[in-house]
Formats: structure tokens, C-alpha cells, sequence
């Protein structure tokens, strides 16, 4: 019989061992997962804690390449009428806002001193004629008895200098009542050029001053608005972009998207020292009256082509504004970078910057806050961005 004893053991010893390994591959398996989940865990907390960005490149050049510089209106043609002669206002005939024609009859003014003194010249120079007609005669007189050797050639002579005489007191009168003549004229006021009344500062019965500023009061003020001068004066930098008979744009805030072409008419053709700027003149078409007198206004001068700089153009909710300075935001390696940056012009949506970026750059639109150098970021595709800066 044979002895079954070792077999029984050896069975025994390879149940026990199965049974280990089974133990230990599960024990393996479960640490396996535990450490796997744990992995996955952590990668996806790191996920969940990168930030997503969208980003867009920079558009070269700007949407317009020109200089826009504060402006004074001013109508092209303005004066202000004073009195040429003394007395009271009688009437007048137009108001502020009173739209008139070169010629207009404006105001009347009573001077009865001058009446009476036109009045007295007139006198003495029918009197002083009458003496040189008398002279005349006299002088005729003598000249033919001076033939007939009835007086003395003296006696000649005396009348014809008393007749020459009186001819200049005759025109010595003419000339006193001409001049009184024409101060009588000034009586009525007449408008110089077509245009509007914008100023009245006199009434009836008001006491009229011959004169002007600052002795005499002005009557009116009379402004020609049909075409305005807008004076501008341009850095020296960019006096090069100023050539006579180009054109220019012109907007004021009370119309706002509305522009007004004018044309650079003159310039001073010099620099100012104190400013360094020179003053230029636009003239402006205003056949409907929009641009006034004395209001402000945006010129806008196009740059000639070697002005323009070689300049960006990126959209505004991409700026941030931090004691550092302004700054832009950047993904560079999957990791969010801050370069400073200088902006040109302001266009609202949009803003030009000079220096600090390039069209191939990836820039974050609405950067956070917190948003710190060197953090890293995962940015969207920049086609999923449109040129203005909001996403599709």
C-alpha cells in the first residue's frame, strides 16, 4: 500500500501558495487602483485649478492713421460795429440771431449838433461864396481899368489877391461841410457784409459815443457763418503732415458719428517757440449753420506714409491697469506672461499700441485679476475669438 501522506502535504503546500498569490494580486490591484485614483484625482484638481483663456492676435497697423488735435471754431468773417458818430440811438432794426444782407439798414442814430453845425457850414459857405463872387468882380474891374491906366497897378494887384483869398476860404467851407456832411451820413448804420447778429448792446435813447473799444461801446455784433475757420495748432513732430489744400476732418461731440470735411487753407509757416506747435487754419463749409462760433472741435489730420509708425491694434478689455503700469497679458509655453505696453490712440473698443506687442503674440482677453506671471493657463483656440474680443 502505498504511503499517501507526502502527497497530501505537497497538495496542501501548492493550495497555500495559490491562495498567497491570489492575496497578494489582489492586495496589488487594490493599492494599484487606490494610487491610480489618487493620480487621477490630483491631475484633474490641477485641471480644474488652470485657468481657460481666450486669446487673440494683434491686428497690425490702426484703424486710421491720423493725428486728431483740439480745435477753436471761428466765423470766417466778424466784427464788431461801433458808432462814427455822437448822438442818440433812434431805432434799430435787428435783433441777435437776425440773419442780414451787406447793406442793411441795422440802426439810426439822432445827432442834432451835427445837424445844426451842417447847418452853419452850410451858411458860411454861401457866405463865403458870395464874398469870392465879389471878389471876382472886383478883380475883373480893376484888371480893365488897369488898361486904361484909371488905377494903379497896386490896386490891381490887391483885388486879385483878395479874390484868391476868398477862393480858399470857399473851398476851405466846402471841405468843413463835406466833412459834416459825411458825419451826418454815419447817422445810419449799415451792415458791412452778409452774416448774422450775434450780439445788441444798445437800445433807444441810449447815449451813441463816437468811436471804438475801449472809449465807445459796440452797437452789434455781426458774424459770417457760412464758411468757419477752425485754427489748430499742430506739434512740430508732425508739421510735415500740414500740405496746403489737403483734407481734413472735423467732428464735434454734439454730433456725435457726423464728421464735416474742411480744407488746411494757411498755416502761420512758423513754429512757435514757446509751444513748439504751428497754427494752422481749416476752413469748413457751413451752409446749415451747425458749426458755431466759439465752440470746440476735434480736428482730425490724415498722416502721410512715412509718418505712420509700424503700430497694433488690440481690443481694450485686454488691458490691465496695476501700480506696475499698464500691462498686457500673454500665454507664451502654457504659461501666462505680463509685458508692459504703450498705448497710442484711443478709438473705444480698440486701442493702438506703439510698442511692447506683435501680431504673432497670444494675448488673453478679459485677463483676471489675479492673474499673476509665470501661472500657468490654457488658452482656446484663436479662431474661437472674433477681432473685437468677445468669443463665438
Amino acid at each position: 500500500m502505498r504511503n499517501t501522506a507526502p502527497q497530501r502535504s505537497r497538495r496542501g503546500l501548492i493550495i497555500l501558495l495559490g491562495a498567497l498569490a491570489v492575496l497578494l494580486i489582489a492586495i496589488f490591484f487594490g493599492i494599484y487602483s487606490r494610487v491610480r485614483a489618487e493620480a487621477d484625482l490630483a491631475e484633474a484638481t490641477e485641471r480644474a485649478a488652470t485657468p481657460v483663456v481666450n486669446i487673440i492676435h494683434p491686428e497690425a497697423g490702426a484703424p486710421s492713421q491720423e493725428i486728431a488735435l483740439p480745435g477753436n471754431v471761428q466765423a470766417f468773417s466778424d466784427t464788431a460795429i461801433y458808432a462814427r458818430t455822437s448822438g442818440y440811438l433812434k431805432r434799430w432794426y435787428f435783433d441777435i440771431g437776425a440773419h442780414v444782407k451787406q447793406g442793411d439798414l441795422l440802426a439810426e442814430i439822432d445827432t442834432p449838433e451835427v445837424d445844426d453845425q451842417l447847418q452853419q457850414a452850410r451858411a458860411d459857405l454861401a457866405t463865403a461864396q458870395a464874398n469870392l463872387q465879389l471878389a471876382e468882380i472886383t478883380a475883373k474891374r480893376n484888371e480893365d481899368l488897369l488898361k486904361s491906366k484909371s488905377i494903379a497897378t497896386q490896386d490891381r494887384d490887391n483885388a486879385v489877391g483878395a479874390y484868391n483869398a476868398d477862393k480858399t476860404i470857399v473851398n476851405s467851407k466846402q471841405a468843413d461841410m463835406t466833412r459834416l456832411q459825411r458825419l451826418q451820413s454815419y447817422e445810419k448804420v449799415y451792415a458791412p457784409f452778409a452774416g448774422i447778429i450775434t450780439a445788441r448792446s444798445t437800445d433807444v435813447g441810449a447815449l451813441i459815443d463816437a468811436g471804438a473799444a475801449p472809449a465807445a461801446r459796440e452797437l452789434f455784433h455781426l458774424s459770417s457763418i457760412d464758411k468757419v475757420r477752425i485754427y489748430v495748432a499742430v506739434p512740430q513732430a508732425y508739421s510735415r503732415a500740414i500740405q496746403i489744400g489737403s483734407h481734413a476732418n472735423v467732428t464735434l461731440d454734439e454730433f456725435p458719428g457726423q464728421r464735416f470735411q474742411g480744407t488746411l487753407a494757411r498755416t502761420s509757416n512758423a513754429i512757435d517757440p514757446v509751444a513748439r506747435t504751428l497754427n494752422v487754419e481749416i476752413d469748413v463749409d457751413n451752409p446749415d449753420g451747425h458749426l458755431l462760433p466759439g465752440a470746440y472741435a476735434t480736428v482730425h489730420i490724415p498722416l502721410p506714409s512715412d509718418l505712420r509708425a509700424a503700430t497694433v491694434t488690440v481690443p481694450s478689455n485686454t488691458l490691465i491697469f496695476r501700480k506696475e503700469g499698464l500691462q498686457v497679458a500673454l500665454v507664451r509655453d502654457g504659461k501666462a506672461q505680463l509685458v508692459p505696453v504703450k498705448i497710442g490712440r484711443d478709438y473705444g473698443d480698440k486701442v493702438e499700441i506703439v510698442s511692447g506687442l506683435q501680431t504673432a503674440d497670444n494675448v488673453i482677453l478679459d485677463p483676471a485679476d489675479s492673474l499673476v506671471g509665470g501661472s500657468a493657463v490654457e488658452m482656446k483656440a484663436p479662431e474661437s475669438v472674433t477681432a473685437s474680443g468677445s468669443t463665438k
